[in-house]
């Protein structure tokens, strides 16, 4: 199976070709799956090399002209080092576009706490207007992205080494019922779900599916908390509590509780594999199975 990645330079690819209005900007990262588009297109190809603020930047010229910038290299530089740029030359300049992350949380656990972000989505929350998707296969990636493209907003599509092993419905735009119960409701968001739903195996507890968390979709929520005991546990692939704020605030009215799982602030400062760093995050099927029901008891 090709990767998130590789699905989304086949597929940006085609879309250069579409759409006269679309740019791409790199710096260097996936630069030699473009090598073709960027022979066809050297007007709306461009690689920055190593300069990320310049790449945010740059695309913000862009979007300032009527163009659709895609902007992508790994989430530690595409979101944390320009950030400023992302804050100024989008938001304050009110200008849209799309950034299409890779290497998640941690997707190259060898090229050490760089090349880690598990904050990225947590630091997009503190801007205004921002979709995001956190797809969970490469087929998911290639919807959203080709929604993104589509769209007019600004959007930050976040890809990941780590995939579930089929692609799953997908709603539109919100979260999708996979499993019902009565006792919980479970949210699962992107690559978490395969675990999710191996952890959850013969629990009494609905299991909603998450591939855009912002807006983050406080109607399904409400509507699946009322059919079970309003006990709420986030199951995400960045950066642990990240979205209990956005959960509250749509159970307000509601008696609830909310257990954030994911990435935790402690760096863990091995190299390992992708598994062993979920294992090491309490993110595996038997770690969820026992952190779950430790809450539900």
């Amino acid at each position: 199976m090709d990767t998130m990645r590789d699905r989304f330079i086949a597929t940006a690819d085609r879309l250069l070709d579409d759409d006269p209005r679309l740019a791409l900007l790199l710096a260097e990262i996936s630069k030699d799956g473009f090598q073709q588009a960027l022979r066809r297109h050297p007007d709306r190809v461009i690689n920055v090399g190593i300069r990320e603020q310049l790449l945010i930047g740059a695309g913000g010229g862009m979007a300032l002209t009527g163009m659709r910038p895609i902007m992508h290299t790994f989430a530690s530089f595409l979101v944390e080092r320009p950030f400023e740029q992302l804050k100024l030359d989008f938001g304050h300049q009110g200008v849209h576009g799309v950034l299409v992350s890779a290497g998640g949380s941690y997707d190259w656990p060898s090229g050490g706490f760089t090349h880690m972000s598990p904050g990225d989505v947590a630091l997009m929350d503190t801007l205004e207007g921002w979709t995001v998707h956190v797809p969970g296969h490469p087929d998911e990636a290639e919807t959203l992205l080709r929604q993104a493209v589509a769209s007019e907003g600004s959007v930050y599509v976040r890809l990941s080494v780590h995939s579930n092993a089929s692609a799953h419905p997908m709603a539109r735009s919100g979260f999708t019922v996979l499993r019902e119960g009565s006792r919980a409701v479970v949210v699962a968001v992107g690559p978490m779900l395969d675990d999710v739903l191996a952890a959850t195996e013969g629990l009494d507890v609905t299991v909603l599916y998450a591939t855009t968390v912002r807006p983050f979709d406080g109607t399904t929520l409400r509507r699946a908390v009322a059919g079970a005991r309003p006990d709420v546990v986030l199951v995400e692939p960045y950066l642990a509590g990240t979205s209990t704020a956005a959960a509250n605030d749509a159970l307000a009215e509601v008696p609830h509780r909310v257990l954030g799982l994911g990435i935790g602030r402690r760096e863990l400062r091995r190299y390992g594999t992708i598994e062993e760093h979920l294992a090491g995050q309490g993110l595996d099927p038997a770690s969820l199975r026992a952190r779950i029901t430790t809450f539900l008891r």
